[in-house]
């Protein structure tokens, strides 16, 4: 008599998180379900290894070296990357979960509740649904409500301080903040270092600041880098 043996395959799941012992502690907790095809530590390195790995979930963080974790995932939807975005994060704030829904993530869980949220978070997005923390979600509908957000991926960001800055210039604003210097920068992103000085000039413009310390005390107060 043939016998057939049932494979159970488990959901792929990519993370992303620049601390190392947060990355293994998450990966010991989603291993019994889940399999876990890598863990990157910064967010150019996850849009590469999304692009070959093909996960069906990623757990990321927001605040990344070299590209954050909402710019990521922008850049792999335009490349017609199709996995779930699962934002694990510590800004306790509905801006950023509003924000990371706009741009077409499916969980915003806070690190503080991972253990009690994260895989059910997982589950509503294999499941073709969205998580929102029940701290955050009243004020998730009230930020929808008041701000308007455009569903509009890849479109100008507005940042919390109403300026609106090009795919580009976010990126160049990282990468300055993060203190890097403009041939550093042009080497990351394949330009000029000419070019690199002439996206931090528009940038520095639109946001109304004038030196690259200035700069980065914006993307500190705003989340893109940290101290």
């Amino acid at each position: 008599m043939d016998t057939k043996t049932s494979v159970n395959i488990k959901p792929r799941i990519l993370i992303a998180d620049d601390h190392t012992m947060i990355a293994e502690t998450l990966s010991m907790l989603l291993e019994p379900e889940f399999e876990i095809v890598g863990i990157v530590h910064d967010g150019r390195t996850l849009v590469s290894q999304a692009m070959k790995l093909y996960p069906q979930v990623i757990v990321s963080d927001i605040t990344m070296p070299l590209l954050n974790g909402m710019e990521a995932l922008v850049q792999l939807r335009h490349a017609g990357n199709g996995a779930k975005f699962v934002f694990l994060t510590m800004h306790q704030d509905a801006t950023w979960a509003a924000r990371a829904f706009e741009l077409g993530a499916s969980g915003f869980v806070l690190k503080q509740s991972a253990t009690t949220e994260l895989l059910t978070a997982i589950h509503e997005a294999l499941n073709g649904r969205t998580y929102v923390p029940p701290i955050l979600a009243r004020d998730v509908i009230q930020v929808f409500r008041g701000n308007g957000l455009s569903n509009s991926v890849g479109s100008g960001h507005r940042t919390a301080a109403g300026y609106e800055l090009t795919p580009r210039q976010r990126e160049v604003l990282q990468l300055f903040a993060e203190g890097r210097s403009a041939k550093e920068v042009a080497q990351i992103l394949k330009i000029s270092p000419r070019t690199a000085e002439f996206h931090k000039a528009g940038v520095m413009k639109s946001l109304g600041i004038h030196t690259v310390a200035e700069l980065t005390r914006y993307a500190l107060r705003h989340g893109l880098i940290t101290s």
